[in-house]
């Protein structure tokens, strides 16, 4: 009766080293294509360059523009295809010669341990500003000295002396501009035959107007206030636009428009030469 072993257990057991040589790129690709992603699905999640992923896939680092590039890309695509990045980083530092060393703290310090050294008091500079300041002073003295004597001379002379401040001018107002005239009832019924004439005035309140010619030239847009009036003249026609025509008096080519216009009401007027009809 043999003792050996049953075939099954003469199975090789899974090669865990040869796993553990796949390369780092052959590692994150195999993944990508077992996740059913494709190398610009990647691309577009993790915002890292097509052509990257394409040379990191193919162990190619040197587009990643040094080794610590390259451990975050690495990182990055490994969290994207659902790898642990870890130890893929642990074998590519293991295939280009390791992390670096970290720099010794000690050194980047050493400069605040030096203490700058404590000078004396700058006594030259001291003595110089010393002298320019008493230098000053006596020449101030001096020229003070001399205007007070010449202004005793005037004095003991019988000279006046000139004041000191000047007479201010006794402040004048601009007198407002007096206001262009409108023309009278008198004038507007003397207005010419050939043309046509409108004043419009606002006695008991104010009122927007627009008024243009017959080219459609615009003469005056814009608020009569309470008390003013405009007058306007055209070879053949003047178009009205009285934004509160209850407010609004008219006269047009010397005759008085009888119309009740009711407060607040918009109305538009034409008006020709001859009889003051509104069209």
């Amino acid at each position: 009766m043999s003792l050996g072993n049953s075939p099954e257990d003469e199975r090789p057991f899974p090669d865990e080293s040869q796993e553990a040589r796949i390369p780092v790129g052959r590692a994150l690709q195999q993944a990508r294509i077992a996740a059913g992603l494709t190398v610009d699905d990647v691309s577009s999640a993790t915002r890292v360059r097509l052509a990257i992923v394409h040379a990191i896939e193919a162990d190619d680092f040197a587009p990643c523009g040094g080794a610590v590039y390259a451990r975050g890309h690495i990182r990055t695509l490994a969290r994207a295809v659902h790898l642990d990045p870890e130890p893929l980083v642990a074998r590519y530092d293991a295939e280009h010669g390791g992390r670096p060393a970290p720099t010794p703290a000690a050194p980047l310090f050493e400069a605040e341990r030096i203490r700058p050294e404590r000078r004396g008091p700058n006594w030259t500079a001291a003595m110089v500003a010393a002298i320019v300041v008493v230098i000053g002073f006596v020449g101030f003295t001096a020229v003070k000295g001399g205007d007070s004597g010449s202004d005793s001379k005037s004095v003991a002379d019988g000279a006046a002396p000139a004041t000191s401040k000047a007479a201010s001018p006794t402040p004048t107002r601009d007198k407002p501009a007096d206001p262009t005239p409108e023309p009278t009832d008198s004038a507007i019924a003397a207005a010419p035959q050939d043309k046509v004439t409108v004043q419009v005035s606002a006695p008991d309140g104010r009122s927007w107007i627009s008024a243009k010619d017959h080219n459609g030239r615009m003469l005056f847009d814009g608020l009569l206030d309470k008390g003013q009036s405009k007058t306007f003249q055209d070879s053949s026609k003047i178009n009205l636009i009285l934004g509160d025509a209850g407010a609004i008096q008219l006269y047009v080519n010397g005759k008085k428009i009888e119309d009740n216009f009711r407060p607040g009401a918009v109305e538009r007027l034409t008006y020709t030469k001859g009889d003051p009809v509104a069209g």
